[in-house]
């Protein structure tokens, strides 16, 4: 396990290149997380002057056994999954923990966890308040409830308020958050029934911004909009440190390319911080910093957009026409272009609606890394997935929890949409030739794997107002 003895980083790779590895994001890389604070925050204090404003620091609770156990849901594993067309592939899977089977499991850890360190520090409660898409608030509503299972806070000190669009309702999961009367009062996860699924974004932060010192003078809580950038990227800078431990670049001598699917590609940003400390450290070297491949769906390509023709405008999609024979939509044949699908079941289709984000503001720090170090872009098709589907199910078998069986019951398509893009990508020429290729597995879950919260214990909202009597009644 790589260590820090001293301030730098240090130690060997432990594992075979080629072997199944499986470890813990957090509790194994807890020295070097000050590292990943500097590598992604200009000020890791807390802001507590405007309420609107309000984050509780950096700091971490010390490890005690009870911190431990609250970190333990923070595993990872390393998957061999064979090769293709002459490039080895690899799964980095992030989705082991059952209360979400996604990798927002680690950055929820690490938000919660600093608010448990300013309660005990300060005694003042803390709201943690975050719009969503679904996969984000079941894992802060999942690591708070774990929080007060642990004896780390009590439900009055530290709360969590979710913001969900009704598009994603059925990706959302009960708990006891949900099913207890007491704990779903201050815990209300609420549904926005406005048309526009990413408007969340926009209502939670006008909330926070009009309504927080009310929340302080009220209930003496502080509010904290935890969907910032920052929040996100010191966890997953953790993923670096799991691949030096598992399958480090230098000791294969050969190309790497890494492929997520992304909304605003935050996985892949915290990754390459990481590996910036590996580098600077001293124990990877920047000639080996592997390349990108960002996988998105027709309905939010904004990032490839960016990436390849400069602009979030949609005129630069390729142009579709529909065979009669078919049903289906193909590209122009004369201007197919590689990285947007071939075929489609309608160019406006919406494949998952957790990738729901328009003009990311992380596009630009993502096309400057790809720039330097290498990779690209594509977007995949619910059709492209499809035909892909049983080859990828044949792949994760034996690997623990696989995919199921009739793709209907599949709720989260962030690995198959992973993988059809890596699959495309090497048919059409667009990954280097022989290069190892690593699938961050970000999540995959379905319907047997979680039950969604009834209707009734998920209020509807429209407006701001809305919120602010949800919340301050």
């Amino acid at each position: 396990m790589i260590s820090d003895p001293g301030g730098t980083v240090g130690g060997t790779a432990t594992i075979e290149a080629t072997a199944t590895a499986s470890g813990n994001l957090l509790i194994d890389y807890l020295e070097l997380m000050p590292r990943s604070v500097g590598a992604c925050v200009a000020d890791p204090t807390p802001v507590t002057g405007d309420p609107a404003a309000f984050s509780p620091g950096f700091a971490l609770p010390e490890p005690t056994e009870e911190v431990r156990e609250f970190y333990s849901a923070a595993t990872a594993g390393w998957r061999p999954l064979g090769e293709y067309a002459g490039h080895r592939l690899s799964l980095l899977d992030l989705t082991g923990n059952p209360g979400t089977h996604t990798t927002k499991t680690f950055p929820s850890l690490l938000i919660v966890a600093r608010a448990v360190e300013y309660i005990r520090r300060t005694g003042e409660p803390v709201t943690i308040f975050s719009p969503t898409s679904a996969n984000k608030g079941t894992a802060l509503r999942d690591a708070v409830l774990r929080a007060i299972d642990a004896n780390l806070v009590t439900p009055e000190q530290l709360r969590v308020v979710i913001l969900a669009p009704w598009s994603c309702r059925d990706k959302l999961r009960a708990s006891r958050l949900s099913a207890d009367a007491r704990l779903r009062e201050l815990n209300p996860l609420l549904l926005y029934t406005g048309g526009e699924p990413e408007a969340v974004k926009r209502i939670g932060r006008e909330f926070a911004d009009r309504h927080a010192a009310q929340l302080k003078r009220r209930h003496g809580t502080n509010l904290w909009f935890s969907l910032e950038l920052t929040n996100y990227l010191v966890a997953d800078t953790a993923r670096a440190y799991f691949e030096q431990d598992a399958d480090p670049t230098d000791a294969t001598g050969r190309p790497r390319l890494h492929a997520h699917a992304v909304s605003s590609a935050f996985g892949l940003l915290g990754y390459h911080r990481g590996r910036a400390v590996l580098e600077h450290g001293g124990q990877a070297s920047v000639a080996s910093r592997p390349a990108s491949l960002l996988v998105q769906h027709m309905a939010t390509s904004d990032m490839v957009l960016s990436l390849r023709r400069g602009s979030f405008e949609r005129d630069n999609l390729p142009s579709y026409r529909r065979d009669p024979a078919t049903g289906l939509y193909h590209q122009d044949a004369e201007e197919a272009d590689p990285r947007f699908p071939a075929t489609i079941h309608d160019p406006d289709e919406v494949l998952d609606p957790t990738f729901y984000t328009r003009r990311p503001v992380t596009s630009a720090a993502m096309n400057a890394i790809i720039g330097r170090f290498g990779g690209d872009g594509i977007v995949v098709s619910l059709h492209e997935c499809l035909e892909r589907y049983p080859a990828i199910r044949a792949r994760l078998a034996g690997h623990g929890r696989g995919l199921p069986a009739d793709f209907r019951t599949l709720r989260e398509w962030s690995l198959v949409m992973a993988m059809t893009g890596v699959f495309n990508a090497i048919d059409r020429g667009l990954v280097e030739p022989g290069a190892d290729i690593v699938v961050h597995g970000s999540g995959w879950y379905a319907t047997p794997d979680y039950q969604t919260p009834d209707l009734s214990t998920t209020p509807t909202v429209e407006s701001v107002a809305d919120v602010a009597a949800a919340v301050l009644g």
